[in-house]
């Protein structure tokens, strides 16, 4: 009970703040917008500049970390993708859409706080580790599937270039990019702009988390209950357990072992549904899947913080 009061409802409370001022129009959509365009193409990937920038990529490189995490990632993916064609009858252009959803935990904007308020904002390597991976990993599968999926009987040649040209006009992978570059090669800025950096990503958690509850008050459930259902088993359960089981095979640091179990354990990001929105397809799953298991994922996390202790 303690962890659920101390660690998880202060986040959840900060994105109930955001969907109860959308609900009583206390902020038009034109603000929430203004505020997840502010974190999601500035403030977050400052954020994620700094930390990739600063992060001892000796010691907290871990190849066991990345596949005890990715290899969930991935197996919800192909699970997703393949019971939404073949159970639910989805087309492939629409599974490929479910199954990204079953794919992009959200480990930024959830898995960070949650991780940093259980065992501290030192303990948050492992993360940004994942996090580095995250975007590219997890786009970079999605576009290609749905690329596939939509040249049926085309040529193929320029799905390289597709992805590439998708990923790297992600604002999440520039940032990420950028701070890999300056870390290898120890290039550093001048104190004021080192300031200014840090007052950005100050700002980014909260006021992200803040923008994700008015986003997802317009996001409220419509039909395809059976295949939300299904997304929020495979995000909730089925990955974290694929993680823990990996995690304890390798042996993995307690730290990063903690760190990814948790991670994997988050709901749908909003970028599940920004993916499904972004091909047309699957977009009332998506929605719906992100705000259904971000719900749910009150009491989950609870229990996955339990058995982690």
């Amino acid at each position: 009970m303690q962890a659920l009061l101390d660690v998880i409802l202060p986040v959840f409370l900060v994105i109930g703040f955001g969907y109860l001022a959308s609900w009583r129009k206390l902020m038009p959509d034109s603000a929430v917008d203004g505020l997840m365009t502010f974190t999601q193409q500035f403030a977050i990937p400052c954020l994620l500049f700094r930390a990739i920038w600063k992060l001892d990529l000796g010691q907290s490189f871990d190849p066991f970390l990345l596949v005890s995490f990715y290899t969930g990632s991935a197996t919800g993916f192909v699970l997703g993708l393949t019971v939404a064609h073949y159970v639910f009858k989805r087309e492939w252009e629409d599974s490929v859409a479910i199954g990204f959803c079953c794919l992009f935990a959200n480990s930024l904007l959830l898995g960070v706080p949650i991780t940093e308020r259980a065992y501290g904002a030192d303990k948050l390597s492992a993360n940004f580790t994942i996090i580095a991976m995250h975007s590219p990993f997890c786009y970079g599968l999605g576009i290609t599937a749905m690329e596939i999926a939509r040249a049926r009987g085309t040529s193929l040649r320029t799905l390289p270039f597709k992805v590439l040209r998708a990923m790297f006009r992600n604002a999440l992978v520039i940032g990420i990019s950028l701070g890999l570059v300056f870390n290898l090669t120890g290039i550093s800025l001048p104190g004021p702009m080192t300031d200014a950096l840090d007052m950005m990503t100050r700002t980014a958690l909260p006021v992200a988390l803040f923008g994700m509850g008015g986003v997802l008050y317009r996001y409220r459930p419509e039909g395809d209950l059976r295949v939300i259902a299904f997304v929020c088993a495979v995000v909730l359960i089925l990955h974290p357990a694929i993680t823990w089981t990996l995690g304890k095979t390798f042996n993995l640091q307690q730290d990063a072992f903690r760190s990814a179990v948790v991670t994997a354990a988050m709901a749908p990001g909003i970028n599940a549904y920004v993916f499904a929105n972004m091909y047309g397809r699957a977009k009332r799953v998506a929605a719906s899947s992100v705000l259904i298991a971000t719900a749910l994922s009150v009491v989950t996390v609870w229990g996955w913080l339990a058995i982690l202790q």
